[in-house]
């Protein structure tokens, strides 16, 4: 086989069969297909696209160019939650050990923030000690012992995925729908699931801004997680505005762990985390209906089984479990201080998402590249949301970083998010649809 003539197929609008897939895969993989010829190839499948069963195929040889996990073994079923990214959406942080609770396997591969979406593993770092690379015997051996663990991809799992990623991103066909969906269903497919709850976003904030092409994606993945076994349900979220009222590492580390000692949370992320929670747990036989799933979720928090979930995580994970009984103190703050006023009475008509998800950046909470660190004191907390009559000279929000230059930044930049209305403005609704 001779990737010329797989570059040739796809230019000319030939469908591939699964054995050339995983020629590709492995090529990608092990470096035995050069560069050029795997962005020749990408380039074609932007123009030309894969076929349902191309990229279903294309899903699972990414898998199979490393290592699957293998937790058949494990009596209860596995199930995870993917989110296509957003600001202030730490979810996971709260979902997995609520979940968890429940005796559903979560085994939860997140990834790190880059651009203006946070990343849920900078998250986890924020909790002194805690560790995110565990090899696969580790994360096997936690998931026997607690049913949850919370890992970063290794290198082993679906390794050709990096690869093409990369690839992607430098041949400009990231936007390619099925090598969204294979890339995001391969890490999965990896994890040996039974279950997939999906979490895809529209709006300023989003990876895909308009909902018609959010709605596209996440028919894609759900008809393709179909096609590998997997059970899924896609639900679509608004990300106009940042989801919850916090915006960074600590500070959403500091938001989940409330929630998890039962203080609550912010309406709209409370209302996407019970529901996420209901039908992980329905999708992994624990519930009767996603209403029973959601009431076992309230109750795994009412009774305080949740934080218990979340001290054993954070202990077989390294971390710091003194973090739940005092966050202020054991989470890091950044030193530089300042608010955010309102210039004006009225109502919170606009906080634009991207914007403001750019200016945690500026104030050192994200990266705008991969190699960047990140200050994981730094965010933003916001006091006001979309909806909320504000005063003159009333707290919006208040920023925190290393240096006063970055919050000065941050402080300008906060503002263009900004738009506040002399008329009532109506609460957005943060769940569009459910897919299932």
């Amino acid at each position: 086989m001779r990737m010329i003539d797989l570059i040739l197929k796809k230019r000319s609008s030939l469908e591939h069969d699964f054995k050339e897939l995983k020629f590709i895969a492995d090529g990608a993989a092990s470096g035995k297909i050069r560069d050029y010829q795997l962005s020749a190839w990408l380039m074609a499948v932007f123009f030309n696209g894969l076929s349902k069963n191309e990229t279903a195929y294309l899903t699972k040889a990414m898998v199979l160019s490393g290592d699957k996990m293998n937790l058949k073994f494990l009596k209860s079923a596995r199930v995870d939650k993917h989110s296509t990214g957003g600001v202030g959406d730490g979810i996971s942080l709260a979902l997995a050990p609520i979940v968890a609770c429940s005796g559903v396997i979560i085994p939860m591969m997140s990834g790190r923030g880059l651009g203006h979406t946070g990343g849920t593993l900078d998250k986890l770092e924020s909790i002194k000690g805690f560790k995110v690379r565990l090899s696969q015997s580790r994360i096997i051996s936690q998931l026997k012992k607690t049913g949850v663990s919370m890992f970063g991809q290794t290198e082993r799992l679906a390794p050709s995925d990096k690869k093409l990623y990369s690839l992607r991103d430098a041949t400009c066909t990231v936007e390619s729908l099925p090598l969204i969906v294979s890339s995001i269903l391969s890490k999965k497919y990896a994890e040996d699931l039974n279950g997939l709850v999906l979490d895809v976003k529209y709006g300023s904030g989003a990876f895909l801004k308009d909902f018609k092409n959010s709605r596209k994606l996440a028919v894609a993945l759900k008809a393709t997680a179909r096609r590998l076994g997997i059970k899924c349900v896609a639900i679509l979220t608004n990300m106009e505005e940042p989801l919850g009222n916090a915006i960074g590492n600590a500070v959403e580390m500091e938001q989940s762990i409330r929630i998890l000692k039962g203080e609550g949370g912010p309406e709209d992320f409370m209302e996407v985390l019970e529901v996420l929670s209901g039908w992980m747990i329905y999708l992994g036989k624990k519930a009767k209906s996603v209403d029973d799933g959601i009431n076992k979720a309230r109750k795994a928090v009412e009774s305080g089984a949740a934080l218990d979930k979340m001290r054993e995580i954070i202990k077989w994970q390294k971390g710091d479990p003194r973090v739940l009984d005092n966050p202020e103190k054991f989470l890091p703050r950044s030193k530089s201080f300042s608010v955010v006023k309102a210039a004006k009475s009225g109502y919170i008509k606009k906080l634009d998402a991207r914007i403001l998800g750019r200016a945690a950046i500026v104030l050192g909470a994200g990266r705008a590249k991969a190699e960047d660190a990140v200050d994981f004191g730094a965010g933003i907390i916001l006091k006001k949301k979309t909806g909320d009559k504000v005063k003159s000279g009333e707290i919006i929000a208040e920023l925190y970083a290393g240096a006063p230059s970055q919050i000065n930044e941050g402080g300008k930049m906060f503002m263009k998010a900004l738009e506040i209305s002399k008329t009532k403005v109506k609460r957005p609704k943060i769940i569009k649809e459910i897919i299932k």
